[in-house]
C-alpha cells in the first residue's frame, strides 16, 4: 500500500505540470529543498573555513561570473527564450522550436565563452577592480577561484537552458530538482576534497553540481523527443523578437547586478574585508529565504492569471490584492520571528566550531536590518509581475534603476563617513528595498485606476497589528527561559527554546488573524485540512498554465 502510494506521488511528480496549483506546489517544494541544501552548503563551507578572510575571498570570488551568467543567460531565458519556444510548441512547429532552441543555446555559449576568456585571462585585474580593499594575496588567490568557478558556469548555461526547454513542456519538477542538487556538488567537493585542496573544494565542487544539474535533466530532454541541431541565425524565425523582448529584462538585471558588484567594492574597503563579506553573505542568505520561498513562488503562480486579466482590471485589482494578502499573511510572521530570534537561528544554523561568538552576534545584528524589508522584497516579485502582465517592463526597470542608486548612495555615505561597518549594507539594502516597493505600489495604484484604499488599508493593519504582537509573544517566552530554565549552552536546549517560542508567537498570530477575521487565515487552514487529498488537487486541471509565464 505505502509502496503503491509511493509511486503514484512520483508519477504525479514527473508527469508534465498543467494547473497553477500543482505547478506553485512543484516549485514551492524544490524551492525548499534548494534552500535547504544551500543552508548545510554555507554550514559546511563555516564548518571547515570558518568565518575568514579566506571564506569571504571565496563567496566574492562567485560574483563575476554570476554576473556574466545573469547578464548574457538569465535575462534571455525569463523574459524571452521561454516564450518564444512555446510559442513554436502551440503552433505544433516543434522541429523549428528544437532548431531555434539550439541556435540559442550555442549562440550563448559562444557568448560566454568569449567574454569568459578575457575574465580568465586578466582575471588578476578584474579581481583587482571589484576588490580593491583586498590584500595582493587575496586578490591572487581571488582570481584562481574565479577560474574554476568559470567553467562551472558553462555547464550551468546548458542545465539552465534544459530547464527552460523542460518548462516550456510543462515539467517542473526535474528542473526544480536537479537545480536544487547543484548545490549537493558543492558540498560533495567539501566533503572529499577540503583536505587536500583546502578552498579550492567548493569550487571544484560548483563544477560537479553543474554537471549533476545537467546530468539529472537529459533523461528526461531525451523523453520529450529534443534533438539538438543549430541552424543558422537568418534562418531561424522569431529570433528578432527575443531580443526585443530580453532586452529590458537584461538591463534590468544588469542594474542589480551592478549594485550586488559594488557591493562587494564597498565591503572590501572595511576592516577585515574577507571576514566581513562572509557575515554579509551569511546573513543575507538566512534573511532572503523566506524572500524565494514566498515571494518568487506566489508572484511566479500568479503572474499567468494577471497576464489573461489584463484586459479587465477591476479582475487584475482582485487577484493582484488576493496574492498580495496571501504573500504578507506568510512573510510578516516569519520577518518578526526571524528579527526576534535571529541570534539563536544564526547560532543553529551556522553554529559551528569555526564560526566564533563574535561573528554569531555580528551575523545576527546584519541579518535583522536585512529582515526590516522583508515584506518589500517579496511584494516586489509580484508588483515587477504585476507590470510584465500589463506589457510595461520599462517602469520596473526605471524604479529599479533608482532605488539600486539610492541604495549605494546610502551605503557609500555610512561607509565612508559614519562608518558604521558591515551593517551600513544592510540598511541600506533595506532602505532601497522599500523606497523601490513604495514606488512600484504608487505608480501601479495609478496605473490600474486605483485600488481600494479603505479595504487595503483595513487589511494591512490587521496583519501589522497581528505581527506586531506576534513579536511581543516571541521575546517574551525566549528571554523568561532562557534565564530561568533552559542552559542555552547546549544546542538542544537551545532548539526546545526556540521551538516553543516559535510555537507560542506563531500561533498567537494565527489565532489574532482569525479573530480579526482576515480571510487568508481562514484559506491556509482551510488548505491544511484539505493536504490529505493533495493528489487528487494537484491533479486538476482547471486553470491550465501557460509554460511561457511561470519562469519569467
Amino acid at each position: 500500500m505505502a509502496t503503491n502510494l509511493l509511486q503514484k506521488g512520483i508519477s504525479l511528480l514527473l508527469r508534465q505540470q498543467t494547473n497553477i496549483l500543482s505547478a506553485a506546489f512543484i516549485i514551492m517544494a524544490t524551492v525548499i529543498l534548494s534552500q535547504l541544501l544551500g543552508l548545510v552548503r554555507q554550514r559546511f563551507l563555516v564548518g571547515i573555513f570558518g568565518a575568514s578572510n579566506t571564506l569571504g575571498v571565496y563567496l566574492a570570488s562567485s560574483r563575476l561570473p554570476d554576473f556574466l551568467f545573469q547578464l548574457i543567460i538569465a535575462g534571455a531565458l525569463s523574459s524571452a527564450f521561454i516564450p518564444v519556444f512555446s510559442d513554436y510548441l502551440r503552433k505544433n512547429k516543434e522541429k523549428e522550436g528544437h532548431a531555434f532552441a539550439s541556435t540559442i543555446l550555442s549562440l550563448g555559449l559562444g557568448v560566454f565563452f568569449v567574454l569568459s576568456l578575457i575574465l580568465v585571462i586578466f582575471a588578476e585585474f578584474f579581481s583587482h577592480l571589484l576588490a580593491p580593499g583586498f590584500s595582493s594575496g587575496q586578490i591572487s588567490l581571488m582570481a584562481n577561484l574565479m577560474r574554476i568557478i568559470i567553467a562551472g558556469e558553462l555547464l550551468f548555461i546548458i542545465g539552465s537552458f534544459l530547464s527552460a526547454v523542460l518548462q516550456s513542456y510543462n515539467h517542473f519538477f526535474i528542473p526544480g530538482i536537479a537545480a536544487a542538487l547543484y548545490n549537493l556538488g558543492i558540498i560533495l567537493g567539501m566533503v572529499f576534497l577540503s583536505q587536500w585542496i583546502g578552498i579550492y573544494a567548493p569550487a571544484v565542487g560548483v563544477i560537479i553540481g553543474s554537471l549533476i544539474f545537467v546530468g539529472l535533466q537529459l533523461p528526461l530532454i531525451r523523453k520529450i523527443g529534443f534533438t539538438y541541431h543549430p541552424k543558422s541565425l537568418k534562418n531561424i524565425e522569431g529570433f528578432k523578437e527575443v531580443i526585443n523582448l530580453m532586452w529590458p529584462r537584461t538591463l534590468s538585471l544588469a542594474i542589480f547586478q551592478s549594485g550586488t558588484l559594488l557591493t562587494v567594492t564597498l565591503i572590501s574597503f572595511l576592516a577585515d574585508p574577507g571576514r566581513s563579506y562572509v557575515i554579509f553573505d551569511y546573513a543575507q542568505t538566512l534573511a532572503f529565504a523566506p524572500v524565494a520561498l514566498f515571494g518568487q513562488t506566489i508572484a511566479q503562480a500568479a503572474f499567468p492569471v494577471l497576464s489573461r486579466q489584463r484586459e479587465d482590471l477591476e479582475a487584475f485589482k482582485a487577484t493582484f490584492i488576493t496574492s498580495l494578502y496571501q504573500m504578507l499573511y506568510l512573510v510578516l510572521p516569519i520577518s518578526v520571528l526571524f528579527l526576534v530570534l535571529r541570534i539563536p537561528i544564526v547560532r543553529l544554523i551556522y553554529g559551528a566550531a569555526q564560526f566564533d561568538w563574535p561573528a554569531t552576534v555580528l551575523t545576527g545584528r546584519v541579518m535583522g536590518f536585512f529582515v526590516i524589508s522583508l515584506f518589500a522584497q517579496a511584494v516586489i516579485y509580484l508588483i515587477s509581475r504585476a507590470f510584465y502582465a500589463l506589457h510595461d517592463t520599462v517602469t520596473p526597470l526605471i524604479v529599479g534603476a533608482l532605488s539600486t542608486a539610492a541604495m549605494l548612495i546610502a551605503a557609500g555615505i555610512m561607509v565612508f563617513f559614519l562608518h558604521f561597518g558591515i551593517t551600513s549594507i544592510a540598511i541600506a539594502y533595506s532602505f532601497g528595498s522599500i523606497l523601490q516597493f513604495v514606488i512600484l505600489f504608487v505608480v501601479l495604484h495609478v496605473k490600474t485606476k486605483g485600488f481600494h484604499k479603505m479595504r487595503l488599508f483595513i487589511t494591512l493593519s490587521k496583519l501589522f497589528t497581528a505581527t506586531f504582537f506576534t513579536g511581543f509573544a516571541l521575546y517574551i517566552p525566549i528571554k523568561l527561559l532562557d534565564q530561568l530554565v533552559f542552559d542555552t549552552t547546549h544546542t538542544v536546549n537551545l532548539i526546545l527554546l526556540t521551538g516553543i517560542s516559535s510555537i507560542i508567537g506563531l500561533s498567537l498570530y494565527v489565532l489574532l488573524t482569525w479573530l480579526f477575521q482576515v480571510q487568508e487565515a481562514r484559506t491556509y487552514l482551510l488548505i491544511l485540512k484539505k493536504l490529505g487529498n493533495w493528489r487528487e488537487i494537484l491533479g486538476r486541471s482547471d486553470e491550465v498554465i501557460d509554460g511561457a509565464n511561470l519562469k519569467v
